[in-house]
C-alpha cells in the first residue's frame, strides 16, 4: 500500500502529510509543472510500472486526513466486492462541481493498482473521452446539486469513462459540507458516514493573499494545529521534459483540428 500525492503547493503538503498513516510509504509526483490531471494518471502508471504496490491511495496536498484509519476498512470492502476505485463523483456532490455524475474528481481515490496494472492500456484510455446518450446506468436520483450527464470538461474523464465501460466497478463516495461560512470545503465520508478528510480546494490559488481561499484553507488546517511534517520523506516524481511534450502534443492536435476544417485527412 501506498499514497501518491500529484503537489503543486509544497507548503500544504508539508503540512496535510504530517497526518499521513506513518505505516505508509508516500510518494510524490511534482505537478508545478502543470502536470496534474489525465497526465498525472498516465506518469503515474509509467512510475509504478515495476512497484509491488497493491492499493494506492490518491491524496491531494489540501486534503486532510481526519482518520486515516478509515481507509484500511474501506479497502477491505473494496476487495470483498471486487471494486477498482472509489472516490467522490465530480457532479451532483457539491455546489462548486457541476460535471460528470459518472467520472470522479481525483482528490482522494482509493485505487486498486494491481488490478489496474492487469488491463492497462493508455491509447484505449485516451481514447474513451466521449459520452453517449444514457450510455451508463447509475441511479442519480440522489445528487443534490447540478450536474451534467453529458460533461466532457476535464481530460482525465476518459480514465473515468475507460473503467466503466471495460466493466469494472466504481465505488462513489458520499461528501458533505460541514461549515456554513464556507460553502466550498467538504468532508468525504466512509459507508457508514464517518468522517475520513477534510478537501479545502484551491490548492493552486494558496499563498495568495489577495484571494479568498489563502485564509479560508488556513482556517481548516489550523483547526489540526498541524506543523509542517518532519517524519514524512516522500519519494519525488518529476517529468522535467513534461512541458516540452506537453506543447508538442497541443500543436499537434492543434494542426489535426485546422487540416480537419480544411477536409485534409492524415
Amino acid at each position: 500500500m501506498a499514497i501518491l500525492s500529484t503537489v503543486n503547493n509544497f507548503k500544504l503538503y508539508r503540512k496535510s502529510s504530517a497526518l499521513y498513516p506513518k505505516e505508509i510509504k508516500s510518494y510524490v509526483i511534482d505537478g508545478r509543472n502543470g502536470m496534474f490531471g489525465v497526465h498525472s494518471i498516465n506518469f503515474m502508471m509509467k512510475i509504478f510500472s515495476k512497484k509491488d504496490i497493491e492499493w494506492l491511495i490518491l491524496m491531494d496536498e489540501d486534503a486532510l486526513f481526519i482518520n486515516s484509519d478509515l481507509v484500511f476498512p474501506l479497502i477491505n470492502h473494496m476487495d470483498r466486492n471486487d471494486y477498482i476505485i472509489c472516490g467522490m463523483r465530480d457532479g451532483g456532490m457539491l455546489p462548486e462541481r457541476s460535471g460528470s455524475p459518472y467520472a470522479m474528481n481525483p482528490f482522494f481515490s482509493i485505487i486498486n493498482l494491481k488490478k489496474l496494472k492487469t488491463i492497462w492500456n493508455k491509447k484505449e484510455m485516451l481514447a474513451s473521452h466521449y459520452i453517449e446518450d444514457d450510455e451508463f446506468e447509475d441511479d442519480l436520483s440522489g445528487l443534490k446539486y447540478p450536474y451534467n450527464k453529458k460533461s466532457m470538461s476535464e481530460p482525465y474523464y476518459c480514465f473515468y469513462f475507460w473503467l466503466k465501460r471495460k466493466h469494472h466497478k466504481l465505488l462513489y463516495l458520499d461528501v458533505s459540507l460541514p461549515f456554513k461560512d464556507d460553502q466550498i470545503t467538504n468532508i468525504v465520508h466512509d459507508l457508514e458516514g464517518k468522517s475520513i478528510l477534510y478537501h479545502t480546494w484551491f490548492s493552486r490559488e494558496y499563498g495568495d493573499e489577495r484571494g479568498r481561499h489563502t485564509s479560508r484553507i488556513d482556517k481548516v488546517f489550523n483547526e489540526f494545529k498541524l506543523i509542517e511534517s518532519k517524519n514524512i520523506k516522500p519519494i519525488i516524481f518529476k517529468d522535467y521534459l513534461f512541458p516540452v511534450k506537453n506543447r508538442l502534443r497541443r500543436l499537434k492536435k492543434n494542426i489535426k483540428k485546422r487540416l480537419h476544417r480544411l477536409g485534409i485527412k492524415l
